[in-house]
C-alpha cells in the first residue's frame, strides 16, 4: 500500500522548484490522510510526531513561491486520468459539480462574507459568515461502489477584488458569478480528462450558464454536456413551426409549455423503466420531450419528466441523444459529491485551515449595500500581495486535502480485495466489497509507522523520517 501511495505522490515532484518544498508537500498530504483531529496544521505535526519547530515551516510552505496551485491541479488531473478507474458512459467520463459553504468567523481572513444557508438542517443558521467553494469531482470505482473523487476546489465569491489586483491580474477583471464559474471549471477538467458529462443540481440551470457553456464548447474543442434538474414551475417552448411565406423574420419559439401541467395532461404518454438509483433497482415512469428553454436564448434541451411513487422531478440534458433512463440513472449519482464533502469535512478535515493576514481589513459584519467594501481601500502593493498569498494558502490547503481524499479513495478501490486488515474496523452496516474513506484513514493511522519501517528505501519513507528527527538545527526554511 505504501509503495502505491509513494508512486502517486512522486508524480508531483515536477510541480516544485525546490526539493524542500516537495518534502513539505508530502508531509502535508500524508498528515491529512492519517491525522486524528481537525486542528489545521497542528494536527499534522502531532499525528506524524514532528518536531514543534516544523509548525512554522509548514505554515510558511503554503505561502511559498516554490510551487503554484495551477501546476498542482493540472498534475492531479493527469494522475487521476492515468491511475483512477473512471466511470465512463460511452467514451465520456462523468464529472460532478457543486458549491460548498464553509462557516468561518475569521475577521482578517480573505473571502469571508455573509451567505444564505439553504440547508433544511435545523442545526445550521439561516445566514452564516464563511467561504463559498466551487468543487468539481469525477466518478471513479466499480459497480460495487462509486466514489466522487475531488479534482479541485476554489473560492468563488468574495474574492473577485483580490484576484483583480496587481500585475498578475487578468486582462479582463473577474466578475463571473458562482454559476458561470462552475461551467468553466467543468471544461477545465474535461480538457485533461477528455469528453465528459457534467452533473449539476438545479441551481446551475440558468441562461448565463448556458451561454458560457456554448462559448466554451465552441472554443475548447472538447465535448461537455450538462445533466441537471429544473424547477417544478419551469416553462419551456415547443420548436417553432416552419416560416410562412411572406415578409418578417422566422419565429424563434413555438407554443409555451408549462412542464408541471404535463404530469396530468400527458399522463398516458409516460413510459415505465427499471433504473439504478442510489444503489437499488427502482421502477420509475418518465416522459422525454425535446423543447426550447431560456428567455431570448431558446436553447434546445431534453427534458425528462420523472414520476417515482408520489415524487415528481424534471431532469434536463443538453445532450439530445441520451435516453430518458440514462439521464435518470446518471443524475442519481450527483449526490456522490455530497458524500465526498462529508468525508472531506469529517475524515480529512479539509476546511480546518486558519490562514489570515494583518494586512486584511477587518470584516464588517453589518456592511450596508451603499458602502464600499473595505478591500477596495487597500492600495498598498505589499498589503495586496500578503492578502493574495493568504488566499492562495487557503486554496492550497484545500487542494492538498483534495489530493489526500482522492488518494484514500484510490487505496480503498485498489486494496479492499487485497488487504484483509482494512475490514477490521467495526461498522454496524459493513461494506462487503469496498471500504469507506473513514475506514482507510483509520487503517493508515494505525499502521503508517509500521509500513514506514517495512519500506525503508522508499522516498516517502525517507521524507517522513527526516522530518521526525529531533535535531532541527537545520530545519529547511522556504523562501517566501
Amino acid at each position: 500500500m505504501l509503495p502505491y501511495i509513494d508512486k502517486i505522490i512522486n508524480e508531483f515532484r515536477s510541480c516544485f522548484s525546490r526539493q524542500a518544498a516537495f518534502h513539505w508537500f508530502v508531509i502535508t498530504v500524508i498528515g491529512l490522510m492519517v491525522r486524528s483531529d481537525q486542528l489545521g496544521v497542528t494536527s499534522i505535526v502531532r499525528d506524524l510526531t514532528l518536531h514543534p519547530r516544523c509548525y512554522e515551516t509548514l505554515i510558511h510552505f503554503f505561502r511559498s513561491s516554490a510551487w503554484s496551485l495551477e501546476s498542482l491541479r493540472l498534475t492531479w488531473l493527469q494522475v487521476v486520468r492515468k491511475a483512477a478507474p473512471l466511470m465512463t458512459v460511452g467514451d465520456r467520463v462523468v464529472l460532478v459539480g457543486d458549491g460548498m459553504k464553509q462557516s468561518k468567523e475569521g475577521r482578517r481572513m480573505p473571502g469571508v462574507k455573509k451567505m444564505h444557508q439553504e440547508s433544511e438542517n435545523s442545526s445550521k443558521g439561516e445566514y452564516i459568515f464563511g467561504h463559498l467553494f466551487g468543487a468539481v469531482g469525477v466518478l471513479v470505482g466499480a459497480s460495487a461502489k462509486w466514489f466522487c473523487l475531488p479534482l479541485f476546489m476554489n473560492l468563488q465569491d468574495g474574492v473577485k477584488t483580490i484576484w483583480n489586483w496587481g500585475a498578475s491580474a487578468p486582462a479582463e477583471p473577474k466578475s463571473d458569478s458562482h454559476v458561470v464559474q462552475m461551467i468553466g471549471q467543468g471544461f477545465a477538467a474535461a480538457k485533461v480528462l477528455g469528453d465528459a458529462l457534467f452533473l449539476l443540481d438545479r441551481y446551475f440551470l440558468s441562461v448565463p450558464a448556458l451561454i458560457r457553456w456554448k462559448q466554451e464548447q465552441a472554443a475548447s474543442g472538447v465535448r461537455l454536456d450538462l445533466i441537471t434538474k429544473a424547477k417544478v414551475n419551469t416553462t419551456a417552448y415547443e420548436f417553432p413551426a416552419a416560416k410562412k411565406p411572406g415578409r418578417g423574420r422566422p419565429p424563434k419559439k413555438g407554443a409555451k409549455v408549462k412542464l408541471k401541467e404535463l404530469f396530468q395532461t400527458r399522463a398516458a404518454s409516460f413510459q415505465t423503466a427499471e433504473v439504478m438509483l442510489y444503489g437499488k433497482e427502482e421502477t420509475v415512469s418518465f416522459l422525454c420531450l425535446d423543447l426550447l428553454w431560456g428567455q431570448k436564448l431558446y436553447q434546445p434541451l431534453r427534458f425528462v419528466l420523472v414520476l417515482r411513487g408520489d415524487q415528481t422531478s424534471i431532469l434536463v440534458s443538453t445532450d439530445l441523444t441520451l435516453a430518458g433512463p440514462e439521464i435518470i440513472s446518471l443524475y442519481g449519482y450527483r449526490f456522490k459529491i455530497e458524500c465526498t464533502f462529508r468525508e472531506m469535512k469529517q475524515v480529512i478535515g479539509a476546511f480546518g485551515y486558519r490562514f489570515w493576514s494583518k494586512s486584511m481589513p477587518k470584516l464588517k459584519r453589518y456592511l450596508r449595500k451603499t458602502e464600499s467594501h473595505p478591500l477596495e481601500q487597500v492600495k498598498n502593493e505589499q498589503d495586496q500581495k500578503r492578502i493574495r498569498q493568504t488566499l492562495e494558502a487557503i486554496e492550497g490547503f484545500v487542494m492538498c486535502s483534495c489530493i489526500a481524499t482522492g488518494l484514500i479513495q484510490m487505496v480503498a478501490l485498489t486494496f479492499s480485495a487485497r488487504t484483509p486488515g482494512l475490514f477490521s474496523r467495526y461498522l454496524r452496516t459493513p461494506s462487503k466489497a469496498i471500504v469507506s474513506e473513514a475506514t482507510v484513514a483509520v487503517y493508515l493511522r494505525r499502521s503508517i509507522f509500521r509500513m514506514v519501517a517495512q519500506h525503508p528505501d522508499l522516498p516517502i519513507t525517507e521524507i517522513i523520517r527526516s522530518k521526525q528527527e529531533k535535531n532541527t538545527n537545520n530545519v529547511d526554511l522556504l523562501a517566501s
